[in-house]
This record gives C-alpha cells, sequence and structure tokens, in this order.
C-alpha cells in the first residue's frame, strides 16, 4: 500500500471517536489562542519558563529510554559541561539531545521535513556517542525493534519495525505524505503530527535513537505550525509521566501493522491527551511564576538577590550575610527557590553551592 492510501486508512475512526477528537482539538486550539495573547506581551517569565522545560524535555526524554539522570542532574552537567570529560553514555545522550533541541528551538524556521534535515539532527543528536559514530545521520542496515526499558533495568519488546531494505522507500513515501499535508492544509495540524509520529516510530529508521528524534520531530511540527507553547513546559515530561500509555497506545495499532485493519485511533487520542495536559500545566505554571516573584516573602527576596549578585554562594556565606537567620531557616527557603528553579543547588554536604540561573 502506498503512502498516501496507507495514511488515509490507519486515520479512518468511527464517528465516536473523531466526536471525542473534535473536543480534544477545540480545547487545544482555545487554549493556542489565548497563550498567543500572554506570549505577545513577552513577559519576561517566559524566558526562565523555557529554561525550566528545556531541562525537563532533555532528562524525560533520555530516561525514557534507560538514561537515569535526574533533571537537577542534567542542569548541572549542562551548566558546566566540558566534553572531553564526559564519561557516561547517560551524559552523551543529554549533551546530544540538548544541542539538536537547541537547534530547533532557535532554527526551526529554517529546518524543513526533508531526509537530509532529519539525518542531520539524528547526527546531532548521537554526536558524543562512540557507539554510535557509524551508523548516525544514516537509515539502519540491521533489523531493530522498540523496547520499552524501565528504571530497574528490565526490557519489554513492544514491536517489530520496518526492514532495512524498506526503510529508505517508506521514509520517503512518509515525508512525501506530511509535505503534502502541510502545503494542502487539508488536515488539522496535530492530526498531521500525532500520524506521521507514529508511522516514524513504526518505521523506525535508524539503527539507535529513535525514540529521542521523534519527540524532538514532534516539538519541531508543532512549533512550525504555531503550537510555540509547547517550548515553556516540557511534553517529553508529559510522555514520561505516562509512559505506559504512551507504549500501550502504540501498540494498539501496531497489532495490525500493514494490515487494512490498522487504525491509530488510541494513539492520536493519546498523542491529543498528552497536549491537553500540558497545556493545563503550563496553565498553572504560568500563574505560579509570574506570581512568584510577589509573594516571596521579605527574606527570600533577599537570598534570591544575593545570590544573583554573588553568582554562587555557600550557605555558610548567607549565615554571615543575612544577619539574624538561623541556619535551619535559610535551608528551607533555599529548599523553595530551587524547587520553584530560581537557583540551581550543586553539591553535596559541606561541598553544597547556590547558583544564580542565567
Amino acid at each position: 500500500m502506498d503512502a498516501p492510501n496507507k495514511m488515509k486508512t490507519i486515520l479512518d475512526f468511527n464517528s465516536s471517536v473523531y466526536q471525542q477528537i473534535s473536543q480534544q482539538l477545540s480545547i487545544i486550539d482555545s487554549f493556542k489562542g489565548a497563550w498567543k495573547n500572554i506570549e505577545g506581551q513577552q513577559s519576561k517569565y517566559l524566558k526562565e519558563l523555557r529554561k525550566i522545560a528545556t531541562i525537563e524535555s532533555i532528562g524525560s526524554s533520555t530516561r525514557i529510554e534507560g538514561a537515569t539522570l535526574t533533571d537537577e542532574e542534567v542542569k548541572t552537567l549542562l551548566k558546566s559541561v566540558k566534553i572531553s570529560r564526559m564519561q557516561s553514555r547517560d551524559e552523551h545522550e543529554v549533551v546530544g539531545y540538548y544541542e539538536a533541541l537547541q537547534i530547533i528551538l532557535e532554527s526551526y524556521a529554517d529546518i524543513d521535513l526533508e531526509e537530509r534535515y532529519i539525518h542531520q539532527l539524528h547526527g546531532i543528536l548521537l554526536k558524543y556517542s562512540d557507539k554510535d559514530q557509524r551508523h548516525k545521520g544514516q537509515y539502519k542496515s540491521l533489523s531493530n525493534k522498540v523496547v520499552a526499558n524501565y528504571p530497574d533495568g528490565t526490557h519489554k519488546t513492544i514491536f517489530r519495525t520496518t526492514e532495512p531494505h524498506l526503510t529508505s522507500t517508506e521514509m520517503q513515501g512518509l515525508i512525501v505524505w506530511i509535505n503534502e499535508r502541510l502545503s494542502k492544509k487539508d488536515m488539522h495540524p496535530l492530526m498531521i503530527t500525532a500520524a506521521f509520529v507514529y508511522e516514524f516510530l513504526s518505521i523506525h529508521p535508524y539503527q539507535d535513537g529513535n525514540g529521542r528524534l521523534s519527540r524532538l520531530l514532534t516539538s519541531l511540527l508543532l512549533i512550525k505550525q504555531d503550537y510555540r507553547f509547547i517550548q515553556f513546559v516540557s511534553f517529553e515530561n508529559v510522555v514520561e509521566t505516562k509512559k505506559e500509555g504512551y507504549y500501550k497506545a502504540l501498540m494498539e495499532g501496531q497489532k495490525n501493522r500493514d494490515k487494512r485493519t490498522e487504525r491509530i485511533d488510541s494513539w492520536v487520542v493519546f498523542f491529543l491527551d498528552c497536549l491537553i495536559e500540558l497545556t493545563r500545566r503550563l496553565d498553572v505554571k504560568y500563574a505560579i511564576y509570574s506570581k512568584l516573584k510577589t509573594v516571596l516573602i521579605g527574606r527570600q527576596q533577599s537570598i534570591l538577590e544575593y545570590i544573583k549578585e554573588q553568582k554562587t554562594v555557600r550557605i555558610s556565606e548567607l549565615v554571615t550575610k543575612l544577619d539574624g537567620l538561623s541556619r535551619n531557616t535559610l535551608k528551607k527557603d533555599l529548599a523553595f527557590l530551587v524547587r520553584e528553579g530560581l537557583i540551581l543547588k550543586t553539591g553535596e554536604g559541606r561541598g553544597v553551592r547556590y547558583h544564580e540561573i542565567e
């Protein structure tokens, strides 16, 4: 079955599913319209929200694939990263994801959905992984499969994927299909994105890095189609919290792969649910964050201002500087400021330092 007919078949849902999807699309598009007003005001808080979302996205997307670095460890690594000192695979994956995501956020308007750009993003994603140098930016030469990696170290095969000799043809067909849809605008952009991501994961075109690349391409597609709010809260983090549902929705379509009964209604509903959850989180985060500076009590303001002045401080310096405050009170205030993403904590025990977030 050629790409246009295949995509038409997998998106042929019954009326009740279309009704559900229509309601989901309405919620997301209403939020999109309201958010444009906020973004248009160029609020000073958006820059800070984007920094927090970027860290969460990198941490979550790499952990979905089995990495173990926490968001705080990711933040620390990226703040003082020296390529020559990176040793673990987790660190290589984090820095590669960061660089690919930054390119998307900064240059999305110049990145077309073409093979060469997808290859380039894949190459950047695997840039620091020694074992992936031979095949980065090239379609797979060996059969692969989608595997779920769990925190306890166990793995579960989710589904098998397109064979290597068919990969190039299927990817070319998928790319033609999405560019036609984007050009003709004959389908809702979120439906186009959801279908593309499902098909990309089903083909699994590269030897490694497909899951991470699919989430980068999701961000690229959403931003290019004017869903710019996804820069300010992490879609990857939403998926991480719904990991079981993520794999289940993919499997539901995949069980009938390449048959006339293959449908991706479960995947589309899941994908849109994740976006709705994202809008809810962003609503709350922006409301809290935009008011946070005005609700900080006096001593917390003083702590924050001193850290911004000094760039890096120890708690002993704060005890001396902010005379009259107990060490325990300072610890509670510092923990609050770290939790709200206003400062960064590094080290353990006597080596703890608190840093300004630039």
